[in-house]
C-alpha cells in the first residue's frame, strides 16, 4: 500500500519490475505475438492453445490475474479471461485489490442488484480509496453482477500499511491489524526487487541521493509494509476458499496489480505459506515482449496484447508525497527536480485551493493533477505556518511524437 500512496502522489512506483535493463541488451524482435497465449516453462515463451491454458487454470485452487491499473487493454483481457473461466467453473468468486475489507457489505449489495453504478462507486469511496478511472473496472463489476458471481475485497486500510511502514510490524497494536497474521519472509529475489524500489524514491529520513543500506531499519519497515499488503490479499483469498458451497471450495480468482504477482514473489508466496499450492498466475504483456524477463517462474502463462494500446500516455506528475488529516491535505515530501520543487512547494505545506476551488480531500488534488492538460498552468494556494502563499504549477508541454 505504501507503493500505492507514492504512486498516487506522483512518484511512479512500478512494483515487481524495478531492475533496469542493461543499456546494451537489445529486445528480441518477436518474442511474443499479439493475440496468443504463451507458457513460460523453459528458456523462451512457447505458444500454447487458449484451451490448454484455461483448462489448467480452471483446475487450480486459485487463479491470479494481473494488470497495470490504468491500462485499458489489461482490463479487457481480464474480462475475456474471466468469462472463459466462468464457462468451466461457475462456482467462481472474484476478489479485487481495489477494495478494502470494510466495504464488503457494499459489494454484496451490488451483486444483489440493489445499487446502480453511481451508488456503487460512491459507497465504496472509489475516488478516495482507488481513484483510477472507474470505467476501466466497471465491465468487470457488471460481469460479476449479471452472473451473480460473489465478489470480495482483498485489500486493507491504507493507514495500516502506512503505519507499519513508519513504525514496523511489531510496533503496531494487534487490534489495528485487521486480524492479519505475520507475513512470511520475502524470498531473496523479492527482497532485491523491493530494495531497488526503496532506493530509487525519497522516503522519510532519506534524500534521493543518499545511499541506502539493506540494513537500514527504514528499509526493513518498508519490506514489512509491502509483505503485509501481499499477506492481506492472500488471507482474503484463503478465507473465500473456506466458504465452500455444496461441500467443495469455489474457484477463487484474485485481480491485482501485476507487481504483486510477477515471479511468484507477492501474493503467491504468501498463499503457499498458508497452504495453497495449486495457483495459476496469468499476466498480460505487450508484444513483442522481452525474452530476458519472460522466463520460467515469471508467471504460469502470459497473453500478448497488441503494442501501443496497453499503456496510456504518462500522466502529469507533481512530485510530492501527500497525506490527509481530516479535511486538510498536507505535503509530506517533495521530490528533487520535480515540478513541486521548482515552484518552491515544501514538506509541511497545506494545500488550501487549486484553480480557485477549495481543497477538501486527497482525491481532489490527485484528480486535478492527473487531468491537467500538458502546457497549462494550475494556480494553487498554500498555507505555510501562519502565511498564505500563491503558487502556479506550470505543466510542461507534451513531447513531440
Amino acid at each position: 500500500m505504501l507503493a500505492r500512496v507514492l504512486a498516487s502522489a506522483g512518484l511512479a512506483v512500478a512494483l515487481g519490475a524495478c531492475a533496469a535493463e542493461p543499456a546494451t541488451q537489445a529486445k528480441p524482435a518477436a518474442c511474443v505475438a499479439p493475440g496468443a497465449w504463451y507458457t513460460l516453462d523453459g528458456s523462451a515463451p512457447h505458444p500454447a492453445p487458449a484451451s490448454e491454458i484455461l483448462d489448467t487454470a480452471a483446475d487450480s485452487q486459485v487463479v491470479l490475474l494481473g494488470e497495470q491499473h490504468d491500462a485499458p487493454d489489461h482490463h479487457r483481457w481480464q474480462l475475456h479471461t474471466l468469462a472463459a473461466l466462468y464457462a468451466q467453473r461457475p462456482d467462481m468468486v472474484i476478489g479485487f485489490e481495489t477494495f478494502p475489507r470494510r466495504v464488503q457489505p457494499v459489494l454484496d449489495r451490488w451483486i444483489a442488484g440493489e445499487l446502480d453504478a453511481a451508488q456503487f462507486f460512491d459507497q465504496t469511496e472509489w475516488r478516495e480509496v482507488w481513484n483510477y478511472p472507474p470505467e476501466l473496472y466497471l465491465p468487470l463489476f457488471e460481469f460479476a453482477r449479471i452472473h451473480r458471481i460473489p465478489i470480495f475485497a482483498m485489500n486493507i486500510e491504507r493507514e495500516l500499511t502506512r503505519e507499519i511502514g513508519a513504525k514496523g510490524w511489531d510496533a503496531v497494536p494487534d487490534a489495528r491489524k485487521e486480524g492479519l497474521s505475520r507475513p512470511a519472509l520475502p524470498s531473496p529475489a523479492y527482497l532485491d526487487a523491493l530494495y531497488q524500489i526503496y532506493r530509487q524514491h525519497p522516503m522519510a529520513g532519506k534524500t534521493k541521493d543518499q545511499a541506502v543500506s539493506r540494513d537500514d531499519p527504514a528499509f526493513g519497515r518498508f519490506v514489512e509494509s509491502q509483505t503485509t499488503w501481499d499477506r492481506a490479499m492472500a488471507e482474503a483469498i484463503v478465507q473465500q476458499r473456506a466458504n465452500s458451497r455444496d461441500g467443495s471450495p469455489p474457484l477463487v480468482v484474485g485481480i491485482a496489480g501485476s507487481g504483486h504477482l510477477r515471479n511468484g514473489f507477492g501474493i503467491a508466496h504468501q498463499l503457499r505459506d498458508l497452504g495453497v499450492t495449486r495457483i495459476a498466475t496469468l499476466l498480460p504483456v505487450e508484444a513483442p515482449g522481452d525474452c530476458s524477463t519472460l522466463v520460467a517462474g515469471f508467471a504460469n502463462a502470459v497473453f500478448a496484447l497488441p503494442p501501443g494500446h496497453a499503456v496510456p500516455p504518462p500522466r502529469p506528475r507533481l512530485g510530492v508525497q501527500l497525506t490527509q488529516r481530516e479535511n486538510t491535505v498536507e505535503i509530506v515530501d517533495v521530490m528533487k527536480d520535480s515540478l513541486a520543487a521548482s515552484m518552491d512547494l515544501r514538506a509541511g505545506d497545506a494545500i488550501v485551493s487549486m484553480a480557485g476551488s477549495p481543497v477538501t480531500g486527497l482525491d481532489m488534488v490527485i484528480r486535478a493533477v492527473r487531468t491537467q492538460p500538458p502546457g497549462t498552468w494550475l494556480p494553487i494556494t498554500l498555507k505555510r505556518g501562519g502565511e498564505t502563499l500563491e503558487r502556479v504549477i506550470k505543466f510542461p508541454p507534451a513531447k513531440p511524437k
